[in-house]
């Protein structure tokens, strides 16, 4: 009778064998460890409450408005949008607390919302707010 290798005689295994499945959930975790990051990250924006009375604006704000054909304004001033991280960050330089308030059009397509937002977080604006119009009751 001649024995293979360390005693193996040709019979099956009894033993589960668990180190592919250790592979496979190392993998899984270190997946999520790396993602994880990713999709908590969000823009922190103060959103106003709906409400009958509306809130007062302060003097170290800025109101940036977009209509629904797309065109800017700053304080109600045309802007282009090329030229606005450059006016925030000026903005935000001279006043560090410096509140944004973003009013848009209904039919404006988020796109350009989230384009603004991205350009105000570059800008180093801590505070940005959406202006709405009180519900009617």
């Amino acid at each position: 009778m001649s024995f293979g290798r360390l005693g193996d005689t040709n019979e099956p295994m009894s033993e589960m064998n668990v180190i592919p499945l250790v592979d496979v959930m190392l993998v899984l975790l270190v997946i999520f460890i790396v993602t994880a990051p990713v999709i908590t990250h969000s823009v922190q924006l103060e959103l106003p409450r709906a409400s009958s009375a509306p809130s007062e604006q302060t003097i170290d704000s800025v109101t940036l408005a977009l209509d629904a054909a797309g065109q800017l304004y700053w304080d109600n001033a045309p802007i282009d949008q090329t030229v606005l991280v450059g006016r925030l960050q000026e903005a935000v330089a001279a006043n560090p607390d410096l509140a944004v308030y973003l009013r848009a059009d209904r039919d404006t397509r988020y796109e350009a919302l989230a384009r603004i937002m991205a350009d105000a977080r570059r800008a180093g604006v801590a505070r940005l707010g959406f202006v709405s119009q009180p519900e009617a009751q």
